[in-house]
């Protein structure tokens, strides 16, 4: 079973958690709560899962496809739920950007195969509620 531990390294919100690897995360609550951007907002720490949950998915699905991945950048948007708490995340739109010899077919499979079928982390945010849509560029280099 992963362990995560959590401590208070900076004034009343700034948090270092650390994995059973050593690996290890500053979060922080926003200005407006009392953070002092110590750290990434919990809330938008989800986002990041979900890209690079996404990301290991289609880098590993192209590879073996033989498709030539020279470099790769996600963008990833969201709006949570208004006037509610806890306030969910519920429309999610990422981009999707590949370079290198690769065939767009393939690519947008990857994306659709990461999405609706393997990444666990859209998976959780999906069944929270969230509305996970996505698109697909291939940039060739030269």
């Amino acid at each position: 079973m992963p362990k995560i531990e959590l401590k208070r390294v900076q004034e009343d919100y700034g948090f270092e958690a650390t994995d059973e690897y050593g690996n290890t995360v500053r979060m922080d609550s926003s200005p407006q709560s009392g953070g002092k951007d110590f750290g990434v907002r919990p809330m938008q720490m989800l986002l990041m899962g979900l890209a690079g949950c996404s990301a290991i998915d289609v880098i590993s699905i192209l590879k073996k496809q033989r498709q030539e991945v020279v470099d790769y950048k996600m963008v990833v948007n969201g709006d949570r739920e208004p006037n509610v708490e806890p306030s969910l995340w519920k429309d999610i739109n990422i981009e999707f950007h590949l370079y290198g010899d690769i065939d767009q077919e393939k690519a947008q499979k990857a994306a659709d195969l990461s999405v609706g079928k393997y990444c666990s982390v859209a998976a959780t945010l999906v069944k929270a509620g969230a509305d996970i849509k996505y698109q697909v560029f291939v940039h060739p280099t030269a």
